[in-house]
């Protein structure tokens, strides 16, 4: 069966690229358990949803949803809803420790693991950046948690300590937003398959293992 490439556009404080992360990897799963495929190529994208925040400190994520959304009625509103959806999922939040940060290093990071180690440990360091983001209170711009966070799926913490403090990667960070912007990508997550379809947002697990049962069939 011909293989299916899929590259998700979204940021490590983003919940809807969380709770899109887990219903996606359940979807190629359920498909992987019927038989149907274990040919989906998947390379995480840069996107960033607060590119001003500072890069040498953070903000609790309940004055940033303040700020942002109204007050804080309204963002304790928004991140309750958020937190049910996600534990509906099995994700648990804990935006009341969460803690707003500046994720350039986070994705480059990101782009370092795909070159060195693949797409598959990339998907694993994504997991670990948004566990440490939403439920340990992380913040994911310290360069120290990066790289813990990074030992944990086998990477060598001080080669990545070493290629983080050069100026390498930022580049390539740019390019993935640049190159969302040409995709008319305003809002993440997003999932563009094999470069010509575009799938919105935190769908649910059945509408992605159709939509990609659908390619899949086709491309053979």
């Amino acid at each position: 069966m011909a293989s299916v490439r899929v590259d998700i556009w979204s940021d490590v404080i983003c919940p809807w690229c969380y709770i899109g992360k887990r219903r996606f990897d359940t979807a190629v799963t359920n498909l992987r358990a019927r038989g149907i495929t274990d040919a989906i190529d998947v390379t995480f994208r840069s996107y960033q949803l607060d590119p001003t925040a500072p890069m040498d400190t953070t903000s609790p994520v309940i004055e940033a949803y303040a700020k942002k959304f109204g007050g804080p009625e309204s963002a304790e509103r928004i991140i309750n809803h958020v937190t049910s959806v996600a534990a509906a999922d099995g994700i648990e939040f804990r935006m009341d420790i969460a803690q707003r940060a500046n994720t350039m290093h986070a994705h480059r990071a990101l782009h370092y693991t795909l070159t060195h180690y693949g797409a598959d440990v990339q998907g694993s360091l994504k997991q670990e950046l948004l566990q440490a983001y939403f439920t340990d209170g992380q913040n994911v711009a310290d360069l120290s948690v990066i790289a813990e966070r990074a030992s944990q799926v086998g990477i060598d913490d001080g080669a990545l300590r070493t290629w983080l403090g050069s100026d390498d990667g930022f580049d390539a960070v740019s390019d993935d937003i640049r190159a969302a912007s040409a995709r008319d990508i305003t809002a993440v997550p997003s999932f563009v398959i094999n470069d010509q379809f575009l799938i919105p947002g935190a769908q649910d697990v059945q509408v992605f293992e159709n939509i990609l049962e659908r390619v899949l069939t086709r491309s053979q």
